[in-house]
């Protein structure tokens, strides 16, 4: 493959989510798009549609699934590793307790359930849905507990309250459940009507567009003018520091194909739209995470193109 079909195949995995982020931006500006749609349109894809598409790759997937605890258990130890990392570092360089956790979140919490799952399948098509799905469920469990420990100081939160929060924030969270189900479902052979399959699917081919344009619309760039400089210090460990300690590990450890791809694609991107609510929720500096958020969500699409780029060129992806 040439340098120029490489930039071509890399541009192909991200050009399309940042055309449908900067549709969502225009179709907000021009007002056919409002805060009501955005707001409903994220609820539905977050507890209907994703938990949907999530299942049914788990059911219908020919995987052996017993074959990814590797690749979980990585992803896990790699996570907490980094967030011990940016803890310590926060901690030195930023004093101001209601800074440190907003910055320690945006920097080690991806957006796997949309963004990363994004590249995943225009990576690797949607035969790679069912394996990246166990990796967001391992993933999300971890990022709100570790979200519940960084945002602890800031809202003086006793450890029975910080456990209380981690238990309600996982078990009512649509992702975990419906991965879950499917796990079940998949283990046990369980059938579903094919007519329920089919009008699933309905549902599952209106995620990635949906939540693609609500994530767009949700976006303002006018709020990038405040506190910039500690939201591109966030942005600098989300997508250079953590992708590269990520992928780097799991070459060393051997990790080739879809699994690096997963490792790096799912690394790579913009600090979750959720990091918001944590914060906002638990006294942190919420208009903080706000900018983290917008400043990830552009910036990725340039850093992800590059890595893609420089992984396809390696020929390890």
């Amino acid at each position: 493959m040439s340098v120029l079909q490489q930039l071509s195949f890399s541009i192909s995995i991200t050009g399309p989510i940042c055309l449908m982020l900067f549709l969502g931006i225009y179709l907000k500006k021009i007002g056919l798009v409002n805060e009501n749609f955005i707001d409903v349109g994220s609820k539905l894809v977050f507890q209907i549609t994703l938990p949907i598409m999530l299942f049914l790759s788990i059911i219908t997937s020919k995987l052996d699934f017993s074959g990814s605890g590797t690749l979980i258990a990585y992803g896990l130890v790699a996570n907490i590793l980094f967030f011990v990392f940016m803890t310590l570092i926060t901690k030195k360089i930023y004093p101001n307790q209601k800074d440190q956790g907003v910055l320690i979140q945006g920097a080690y919490r991806a957006n796997t359930g949309i963004i990363g799952l994004a590249y995943v399948i225009n990576t690797f098509g949607h035969s790679s849905i069912a394996i990246a799905a166990i990796y967001v469920a391992s993933t999300t469990l971890l990022y709100n507990v570790l979200a519940v420990i960084a945002l602890s100081p800031a809202s003086n939160q006793s450890g029975n309250q910080a456990i209380s929060v981690i238990f309600k924030t996982l078990t009512k969270n649509p992702l975990i459940q419906a991965i879950l189900l499917g796990l079940v479902v998949y283990a046990f052979a369980i059938p579903i009507p094919e007519v329920a399959v089919k009008a699933g699917h309905y549902f599952a081919n209106m995620t990635l567009p949906l939540a693609l344009l609500c994530t767009g619309g949700s976006l303002d760039l006018r709020s990038l003018k405040h506190e910039i400089m500690p939201a591109w210090y966030a942005t600098f460990f989300r997508l250079v520091v953590c992708p590269l300690l990520l992928t780097a590990g799991g070459y060393i450890l051997g990790f080739r194909g879809l699994e690096l791809g997963i490792i790096y694609l799912m690394s790579s991107g913009p600090a979750a739209a959720a990091s918001y609510v944590m914060a906002r929720s638990m006294g942190g500096n919420a208009k903080l995470a706000a900018n983290i958020i917008a400043l990830t969500t552009f910036m990725s699409l340039i850093t992800t193109t590059v890595g893609i780029f420089i992984l396809s060129s390696m020929k390890v992806i």
